[in-house]
């Protein structure tokens, strides 16, 4: 058969098409397209969170709120000084006095524990220059496995800035929460044994309203705490501002309570300064005992939000708040 006598054979898919067929396939195949990509990252979504329901939670590592203790910095010739003044303000024992090497690096400080019924303090005075970033930590928890610790904090959220290291006692390690919250962890070769305080103290956290919500999530979630108070219209005289409002979260945790204050940064001196706040029954008597121990009243006790509260300083410069709870 010649060519010219094949037959002719047309396929109405070859033929051109009007321009409106054309782009009206167009539009529905990308709709198809994004149905698809939609319901690809719905599935996404949910197998995510499936997941985080099925991953296992933070393992519980702490031990309790008096094996919690504030990390105090002082010059070794105000040690002793400091000491004796914290307990004439507050009552309690302290361990002996010793000069260690605590840092991973070599150093030596001097080297104190000291046991109240409001709260415990590691005094440290430095006879060498301290290491970095030793010094800016303000809380060490004692925890039941230093390395599950350390990954349980990594996991949610914190930077591990010291890797752990042995001790004279065990082994430590640092850790940095969102907003640069320094803390330490630590675990005892002999499991110590201390008496349960008569009152947990506030570690006083303070953090931008850039990174609260971050820090908050994360501890909650390392700590297994609980938000006890969320109070978005604090009033201000709890941070040197009476005129004005601000945020203040409470939480409680099997490590100790924390008072997170969330500013803009615009701090009159001292807050901001402090480390932690002690409870008590009295303001007064216990500023009295304070100031006869040497202590300087920082700021004049005031009340708010159904508290009385004062800053004290002590020998060496440590910088407390104390206040007392008005009953219900």
């Amino acid at each position: 058969m010649s060519p010219m006598t094949l037959p002719l054979v047309i396929s109405l898919d070859n033929c051109p098409k009007p321009y409106s067929v054309v782009h009206s396939r167009s539009e529905q195949f990308m709709r198809t397209i994004m149905v698809l990509a939609l319901a690809a990252a719905l599935a996404g979504a949910e197998a995510s969170a499936v997941m985080a329901q099925l991953s296992p939670p933070t393992p519980e590592v702490a031990v309790g709120p008096q094996y919690s203790s504030t990390h105090v910095y002082v010059a070794p010739s105000d040690f002793d000084r400091f000491v004796a003044s914290f307990i004439a303000t507050f009552g309690g024992t302290t361990s002996k006095t010793g000069v260690f090497t605590i840092t991973p690096t070599p150093s030596l400080t001097m080297s104190q524990l000291v046991l109240t019924p409001v709260g415990n303090l590691s005094v440290l005075g430095f006879e060498t220059p301290i290491p970095y970033p030793f010094g800016a930590e303000r809380t060490g928890y004692l925890v039941t496995d230093l390395d599950a610790a350390v990954q349980a904090a990594r996991n949610d959220g914190a930077d591990v800035i010291v890797s752990p290291f042995p001790d004279p006692l065990g082994r430590d390690a640092i850790i940095q929460w969102p907003g640069g919250v320094n803390m330490q962890l630590y675990w005892h070769t002999t499991p110590p044994s201390y008496a349960p305080l008569a009152t947990v103290p506030e570690n006083r956290i303070y953090v931008s309203k850039d990174r609260a919500d971050v820090f908050i999530r994360d501890f909650l979630a390392f700590s297994h705490g609980v938000v006890t108070s969320d109070d978005s219209a604090a009033p201000g005289a709890e941070i040197g501002r009476p005129s004005e409002v601000y945020r203040r979260v409470r939480i409680a945790s099997p490590v100790g309570k924390l008072a997170v204050l969330v500013t803009d940064g615009d701090l009159p001196w001292p807050y901001g300064r402090e480390l932690a706040g002690y409870e008590v029954s009295s303001v007064a008597e216990t500023l009295d005992k304070a100031i006869a121990a040497g202590a300087e009243v920082l700021v004049a006790p005031y009340a708010a939000d159904r508290r009385e509260a004062a800053m004290v300083r002590f020998p060496g410069g440590y910088i407390a708040e104390i206040h007392a709870i008005a009953p219900p």
